[in-house]
């Protein structure tokens, strides 16, 4: 079996996720998502905009500035020839409507641990699922909080977080169940219609078998990734070990992967037939914590050596670095930690604290990060970086920023 040594595997990875691409001049925005959707496959969604939604970012980290109204336009606009659906993939994610299809298996059983899940709320309103497709297919697109003001609905729970009502639970079972989805959004509130209004009839016709839809979602994992193990790809679209590992020996048969050993790693790895590796890579990227690259953190500290953890639920006075942290992608390697906010209010992009990867040169990091923060800066709409006292980067970044 072919030993590779983790260099070459961190170059194969990036290139496999377009960090290695030549920037494509003359295309349009709108062609430029469709070329990193080919990279990534999906686009993970998260709620947190400290900094900017977790959606928009995989995008400027691989192409730079462009518009974000284009992506809204392809995921959201009912005006516009849609690209993107909403469902569960990676958690919440964006994914082309092509592999809208790939999931209906999983449709079916969420629908029914979602039905196990909110037993009791089926049981007190046995009706209330019925109301909602009635009220969408009359009213839709709709959010739940207008569902709730048309149909009412108890609140349950304790907490700002937790308190949601039945009607935007019975929203959840049925989104889950396939039988509504995003129509569009609206101040990043989802507004649900029936599938049927919003995807092409060519695409809900299509229901494969489960075990060719879960062998081209691992297809797509493998190809994505360049160069992973079973765990690593089985995390992509959160499959089980038992699909994923039939999958995968499935591929190895057909030859579309091959079996491979990296050097530190204690698990087998695959690489795909189509993964390059490029004899260096010059990457320059901030890469938000869901970011493909990194979102699975075992593969990123085997990948990086780099152990990365979120901090957003960390009591203020028990973070290491920061309340949101983007990793410093530099050349073919992560360097720093930069803990980022958005103040739109003052128009400034804060960096309240910047801490360097050992062995790196400093002086080259905060240089390179101190124009990758200006480029973030520009692209989000604010005037100027303000750097903060925090970590061993911040005074060098402050004379370059």
């Amino acid at each position: 079996m072919r030993t590779i040594g983790i260099a070459a595997a961190r170059r194969i990875a990036l290139a496999a996720q377009g960090f290695s691409d030549t920037p494509a001049t003359g295309t349009s925005d709108r062609g430029r998502l469709r070329r990193v959707l080919r990279r990534t496959n999906l686009l993970q969604l998260d709620s947190v905009n400290v900094a900017v939604r977790a959606h928009y970012m995989p995008l400027f980290s691989r192409i730079g500035g462009y518009d974000r109204s284009s992506l809204d336009d392809a995921a959201w606009n009912p005006g516009s020839r849609r690209l993107l659906v909403e469902y569960w993939a990676h958690e919440a994610s964006l994914i082309p409507l092509a592999d809208w299809p790939l999931l209906r298996w999983r449709m079916r059983e969420y629908a029914d641990t979602s039905r196990r899940r909110y037993r009791r709320l089926l049981e007190r309103a046995p009706g209330l699922t019925d109301e909602v497709r009635t009220a969408v297919k009359e009213s839709g697109p709709v959010s739940a909080a207008e569902l709730e003001r048309e149909i009412g609905g108890s609140k349950t729970g304790t907490g700002t977080w937790w308190n949601r009502s039945d009607t935007k639970h019975a929203c959840e079972l049925l989104f889950a169940a396939g039988e509504l989805t995003t129509a569009t959004r609206r101040g990043f509130q989802r507004h649900y219609d029936l599938v049927e209004r919003v995807l092409p009839p060519e695409i809900l016709a299509q229901d494969p078998p489960v075990d060719e839809a879960v062998r081209t979602l691992v297809s797509r994992a493998a190809r994505a990734f360049g160069i992973a193990t079973e765990p690593d790809l089985r995390d992509y679209y959160r499959l089980s070990p038992e699909r994923s590992r039939a999958a995968v020996n499935e591929l190895v048969e057909q030859g579309e992967l091959r079996p491979v050993t990296v050097e530190g790693w204690s698990d087998r790895a695959y690489v795909h037939r189509g993964a390059r590796t490029p004899r260096s890579v010059g990457a320059r990227a901030l890469l938000c914590p869901f970011d493909p690259l990194i979102w699975f953190r075992p593969r990123a500290e085997r990948l990086f050596g780099f152990r990365y953890r979120i901090e957003i639920y960390v009591p203020r006075e028990q973070r290491e670095y920061g309340y949101y942290v983007f990793p410093f992608l530099l050349d073919d390697r992560i360097v720093a930690r930069v803990d980022l906010k958005a103040d739109r209010q003052e128009g400034v992009l804060r960096v309240p604290g910047v801490f360097a990867e050992p062995d790196v040169e400093h002086d080259r990091v905060a240089s390179e990060l101190g124009a990758a923060l200006r480029e973030m800066a520009d692209w989000l709409g604010l005037g100027e970086v303000v750097v903060g006292e925090r970590g061993d980067l911040a005074t060098g970044l402050r004379l370059v920023a």
